[in-house]
This record gives C-alpha cells, sequence and structure tokens, in this order.
C-alpha cells in the first residue's frame, strides 16, 4: 500500500478552490454538489468543511478571490496593451470566474448580489484607470459609461474565447485591443 502524503492546508484549500471553480463553471451554482468538490480535489466531505462552512461559502470564496484580483490587471502596468496581455493570461487561468459571473444565474439572493458587485467593482477599477489617464479625451460624464461598455464588451470577449479555446491569444488581444482604444478615443 502506498502512503499518501499530507498535502499542507493552504495548498488543500487552493486546489479545492481551483476544483470548486471548475465545477461550479461547468454545472453552475444550484447543480454543483460538495460531494463533487470533494471528489475531484480528492479529499473528504469534512475536510472540505474544514476550509469552508458551507457551499454558499466556497462559491463566495471564489467570488471574492476574483474580486481581490481585479485592480492587478492594471498594477504596474500603464498602457492598454500590457493590461490587455495581462488581463487575457488571466482569463486562461482564471475561466470559471467569468462562467461563474456572466453565466451562472442560479444561487440564492445574497450569492446573485455578490456577483453583481464584483462586476461593479470591476467597473469601478475600470473607471479609475479611465479618469486617470493622462490626455484622456473621455469627458468626465462619459467616464462610467465607457467603463461599462468595455466591462461589458471585453467580458462577453473573454466568455467567447472561453468557448473558442483554439483561437490564438494575439487574435483575442488585438480585438480587444481595438475596441479599448476606439472607447478610449
Amino acid at each position: 500500500m502506498v502512503a499518501r502524503q499530507r498535502i499542507p492546508g493552504p495548498e488543500r484549500r487552493a486546489l479545492i478552490l481551483r476544483e470548486a471553480g471548475r465545477l461550479f463553471a461547468r454545472n453552475g451554482y444550484s447543480s454543483t454538489r460538495l460531494d463533487d468538490v470533494a471528489a475531484a480535489a480528492h479529499v473528504t466531505k469534512p475536510i472540505v468543511y474544514r476550509h469552508f462552512e458551507s457551499k454558499q461559502a466556497l462559491y463566495m470564496a471564489l467570488l471574492d478571490k476574483h474580486e481581490a484580483d481585479l485592480p492587478t490587471f492594471l498594477e504596474g502596468r500603464a498602457d492598454v496593451a500590457s493590461i490587455l496581455d495581462h488581463w487575457l493570461d488571466y482569463v486562461r487561468e482564471n475561466s470559471h470566474a467569468w462562467v461563474m459571473l456572466f453565466r451562472d444565474s442560479s444561487g440564492d439572493d445574497e450569492i446573485r448580489q455578490r456577483r453583481r458587485q464584483v462586476s461593479l467593482r470591476a467597473r469601478e477599477v475600470l473607471a479609475a484607470f479611465i479618469a486617470g489617464q493622462a490626455g484622456s479625451r473621455v469627458p468626465p460624464e462619459q467616464v462610467e459609461p465607457t467603463a461599462e461598455l468595455l466591462t461589458s464588451g471585453l467580458a462577453g470577449l473573454a466568455l467567447w474565447w472561453i468557448d473558442h479555446p483554439d483561437v490564438p491569444k494575439p487574435v483575442v488581444a488585438a480585438v480587444a485591443g481595438r475596441i479599448s482604444q476606439a472607447a478610449l478615443a
């Protein structure tokens, strides 16, 4: 019999989050069971409960992580091309986040409200970037609607790319860049 090596708690938590994100994206909140998450993460259901008090807490943790990651798209990047390059890498690695936010409508009012908050935070981050651009030609009263246009358009592009994974990143980046540059002009 081969002894199983014990995984440190933070690594186990990350594994549970990764597998839960994949399952929530594939099945939606309502159709994903914690038994499925535990099986996918190769842990027992009590181990899942040791890290997350409920399915809702697990789902919310994934949304919280995505929200916390939003400002990182801009950190240390001043030009739109490098921001989009980093963002597209994030989309590839975290496709579950886009599906959870923009395709899954299941869950209770608290979950739907949390999804909305994350979407609003994305718009805030983008609006701050637009407003802070030196030489921006976007009038102040148009900053927020421009951020909404870009947030919605880029989310749609991310979902399209998730559905078309064979499309090379440079093609998607060119589209995202053209849309972004046009909106910021």
